[in-house]
């Protein structure tokens, strides 16, 4: 009998004990709890929370095919040299781009605090270069901004207050002012439609160019666009706009060369289907016959063209340009869009040279009386 009841009593501390064991093994910690990205819809469709923050962020972007072809001078086509016979020949310019585009945005105290940046890589070959091959990477874009200030890389105010010529691709045939820039500026919404901006900037880069030599006469020579002080160059605008379209004004002076120069643009809807523009500009030449900001040859120059819409899909665009040098440049081009987010442009461009070129226009140091090339493109691209 205490033998019997013994090895009971033993039997069942073991099952209590390894009842306690199988307990422990199974015991499952309390799940973290999850956090779901969440939707941010107060700057415009695609922006989310940064999980954690009150930042929101929007990530987006392009790819482009362009396929270039026509006469140098344009800077559609492209030039080389036959392999086997090593006679110069016509031959595409293509160039295929990624880029990444990011947008963030956070109400503080001293009003929305934003940011943008924009990065390009690109593949293909240039007009003066038939190989293709990995053409680096450029920072377009890299701004804060908080309430009407902004710093960093951005494009001269001298273009974006105004605005670019019109909605063609190759809208520089007569430029209308340099772009990449470091800048401090400040935009100020007065209400009612009108606003005003100045901008202290710092230019970037050197170009061929004529200049004057002591006698007056024009010269090539190298224009440095980048500040030789600490005096930057200073852009400021002002700018009305109402339902039927806008009318802006902008001056920049180039500390520099101590040159200045002045655009005015008048902007039109004149239907649902059709936007006009048109803008003047005017700059001296006292010492550089073109500057970051005057890009035009001689005194003045004028752009006009706009768009017709004949449907939700596609679009037809026109650009027309003259300058005090006699250059003409006629642009025009059809975008249909296939699906949403992806579009095809085919554009045919025009240019006439008229009495002084550099090699920014024509490749080599020329003066020319007359030379007309014509060349066109078509482009690929894929918004996301």
């Amino acid at each position: 009998m205490k033998i019997h009841t013994l090895l009971l009593s033993t039997g069942a501390a073991l099952l209590a004990v390894s009842g306690a064991r199988a307990a422990d093994a199974v015991v499952v910690a309390e799940p973290e709890p999850a956090e779901y990205v969440k939707i941010c819809d107060v700057y415009g469709a695609g922006y989310f929370y940064i999980p954690g923050t009150e930042t929101c962020l929007r990530i987006g972007g392009y790819i482009r095919y362009d396929a270039g072809l026509g006469d140098r001078g344009t800077f559609d086509g492209a030039r080389t040299n036959d392999v086997l016979t090593g006679k110069q020949q016509n031959t595409w310019n293509k160039n295929t781009r990624f880029t990444l585009k990011t947008w963030t945005g956070q109400e503080t105290e001293l009003g929305t605090l934003k940011t943008y940046t924009e990065t390009r890589f690109n593949f293909g070959n240039d007009n003066s270069n038939a190989d293709a091959r990995n053409r680096g990477i450029s920072l377009n874009f890299a701004w804060i901004q908080l309430g009407g200030l902004r710093v960093g890389k951005d494009e001269s105010a001298f273009n974006t207050f105004s605005g670019y010529a019109g909605n063609v691709i190759d809208d520089t045939i007569v430029g209308y002012g340099r772009f990449d820039t470091n800048l401090i500026s400040y935009t100020f919404d007065a209400g009612s439609g009108f606003s005003a901006i100045v901008s202290l900037e710092q230019g970037s880069g050197s170009y061929n160019t004529f200049v004057k030599d002591g006698t007056g006469a024009w010269v090539p020579g190298i224009v440095d666009n980048t500040i030789d002080s600490y005096v930057p160059h200073v852009v400021g605008g002002v700018k009305y706009t109402a339902g039927w379209g806008a009318i802006t004004g902008v001056v920049a002076y180039n500390s520099n060369y101590e040159e200045w120069a002045g655009k005015v643009r008048l902007d039109v809807k004149a239907t649902d289907q059709i936007d006009l523009f048109i803008m003047g500009g005017y700059g001296t030449d006292d010492n550089i016959d073109r500057s970051f900001y005057k890009q035009w040859g001689g005194n003045w120059a004028v752009w006009g063209g706009g768009t017709y819409k004949f449907n939700e899909k596609t679009s037809f665009n026109a650009q027309i340009s003259y300058d005090d040098a006699k250059n003409l440049g006629v642009a025009a081009n059809v975008a249909y869009q296939m699906v949403p987010g992806f579009t095809v442009t085919a554009e045919v461009d025009y240019l006439n040279e008229g009495k002084r070129g550099d090699a920014d226009w024509l490749g080599s140091w020329t003066t020319t009386d007359k030379k007309s090339s014509v060349g066109g493109i078509l482009r690929f691209q894929r918004d996301f």
